[in-house]
């Protein structure tokens, strides 16, 4: 199958202003490109890329005064397939873990392990572990926050939205992210485009996607305490250890965000 995917954002600048851009998909998925992934500048603005410290496509510009609108578009393909299902997968520990692994244990940003420790060990310290272990986090997630995109905050950090128990898909990836650090297995947040293929209407607004990623059994494995169900045609854009690390845009200055939206549709064959 192939899925065409993009978004349009637009913002009001006073001043010249600075943005790094993570709207390229991620070099994981640039094998399935049907064609170029389209960028462009509205109006036209010098752009440079390059390959962060977690692998990402980066664009930085320096967005002109007045209004600028960022369009992307892409075509992949797919496999049509849903997320790989691996109850088997089984949990290293900790002094086994590869060197480059321990980073996706620590707190960050958004992911307060040390506000949450305790309360890991308690709820799940005495369970299964490996990949039963982070599906039971994935339940406990999805049951204790109450989505709705009215409680987006950008500030929101994991022991927060533990506490205030709503939020959207960003709080739930934190959220799960953190509570499999606190039991020693490594975690990323994922950001990029999931549309609703293979799923039942009525469909909601579209928007950028955030899921994870956990390390076992030597391999990374994808989980979605938001939906809590495999589902068909990620198309990833960037990984890091939360949302800080994979923001679409990071301004350096004064501006407004005064339009935004996001496709992702099935091409008909």
């Amino acid at each position: 199958m192939r899925i065409t995917a993009g978004c349009q954002i637009t913002y009001d600048c006073p001043q010249p202003t600075p943005m790094l851009l993570m709207v390229s998909p991620h070099p994981a998925r640039e094998p399935d490109l049907v064609g170029p992934a389209e960028l462009f500048f509205d109006p036209p603005t010098s752009v440079r890329g390059y390959t962060d410290s977690f692998g990402n496509r980066c664009s930085r510009i320096v967005a002109p005064p007045g209004q600028l609108t960022i369009s992307t578009r892409l075509t992949v393909t797919d496999p049509g397939t849903t997320d790989v299902h691996a109850p088997a997968a089984w949990q290293r520990r900790v002094e086994e873990l590869p060197d480059e692994m321990l980073i996706y244990l620590l707190g960050s940003r958004y992911c307060d392990t040390d506000r949450l420790s305790e309360t890991a060990w308690s709820l799940f310290g005495q369970g299964p572990a490996g990949w039963a272990l982070v599906q039971n986090i994935c339940d406990f997630v999805h049951e204790r926050i109450r989505f709705g995109y009215e409680h987006a905050r950008a500030t929101r950090t994991a022991s927060e939205a533990f506490e205030e128990r709503r939020g959207v898909c960003r709080d739930y990836a934190h959220l799960a992210v953190t509570l499999c650090r606190c039991l020693n297995i490594p975690a990323r947040y994922c950001t990029g485009y999931l549309g609703d293929i293979g799923m039942p209407p009525p469909y909601g607004p579209m928007d950028f996607a955030a899921w994870f990623e956990v390390y076992l059994d030597d391999h990374w494995h994808t989980f979605d305490a938001r939906n809590n169900t495999p589902r068909i045609g990620r198309i990833l854009m960037a990984r890091g250890r939360d949302a800080t690390d994979v923001a679409i845009a990071t301004t350096f200055g004064p501006c407004t965000l005064s339009g935004f939206s996001v496709f992702t549709d099935e091409v008909p064959d």
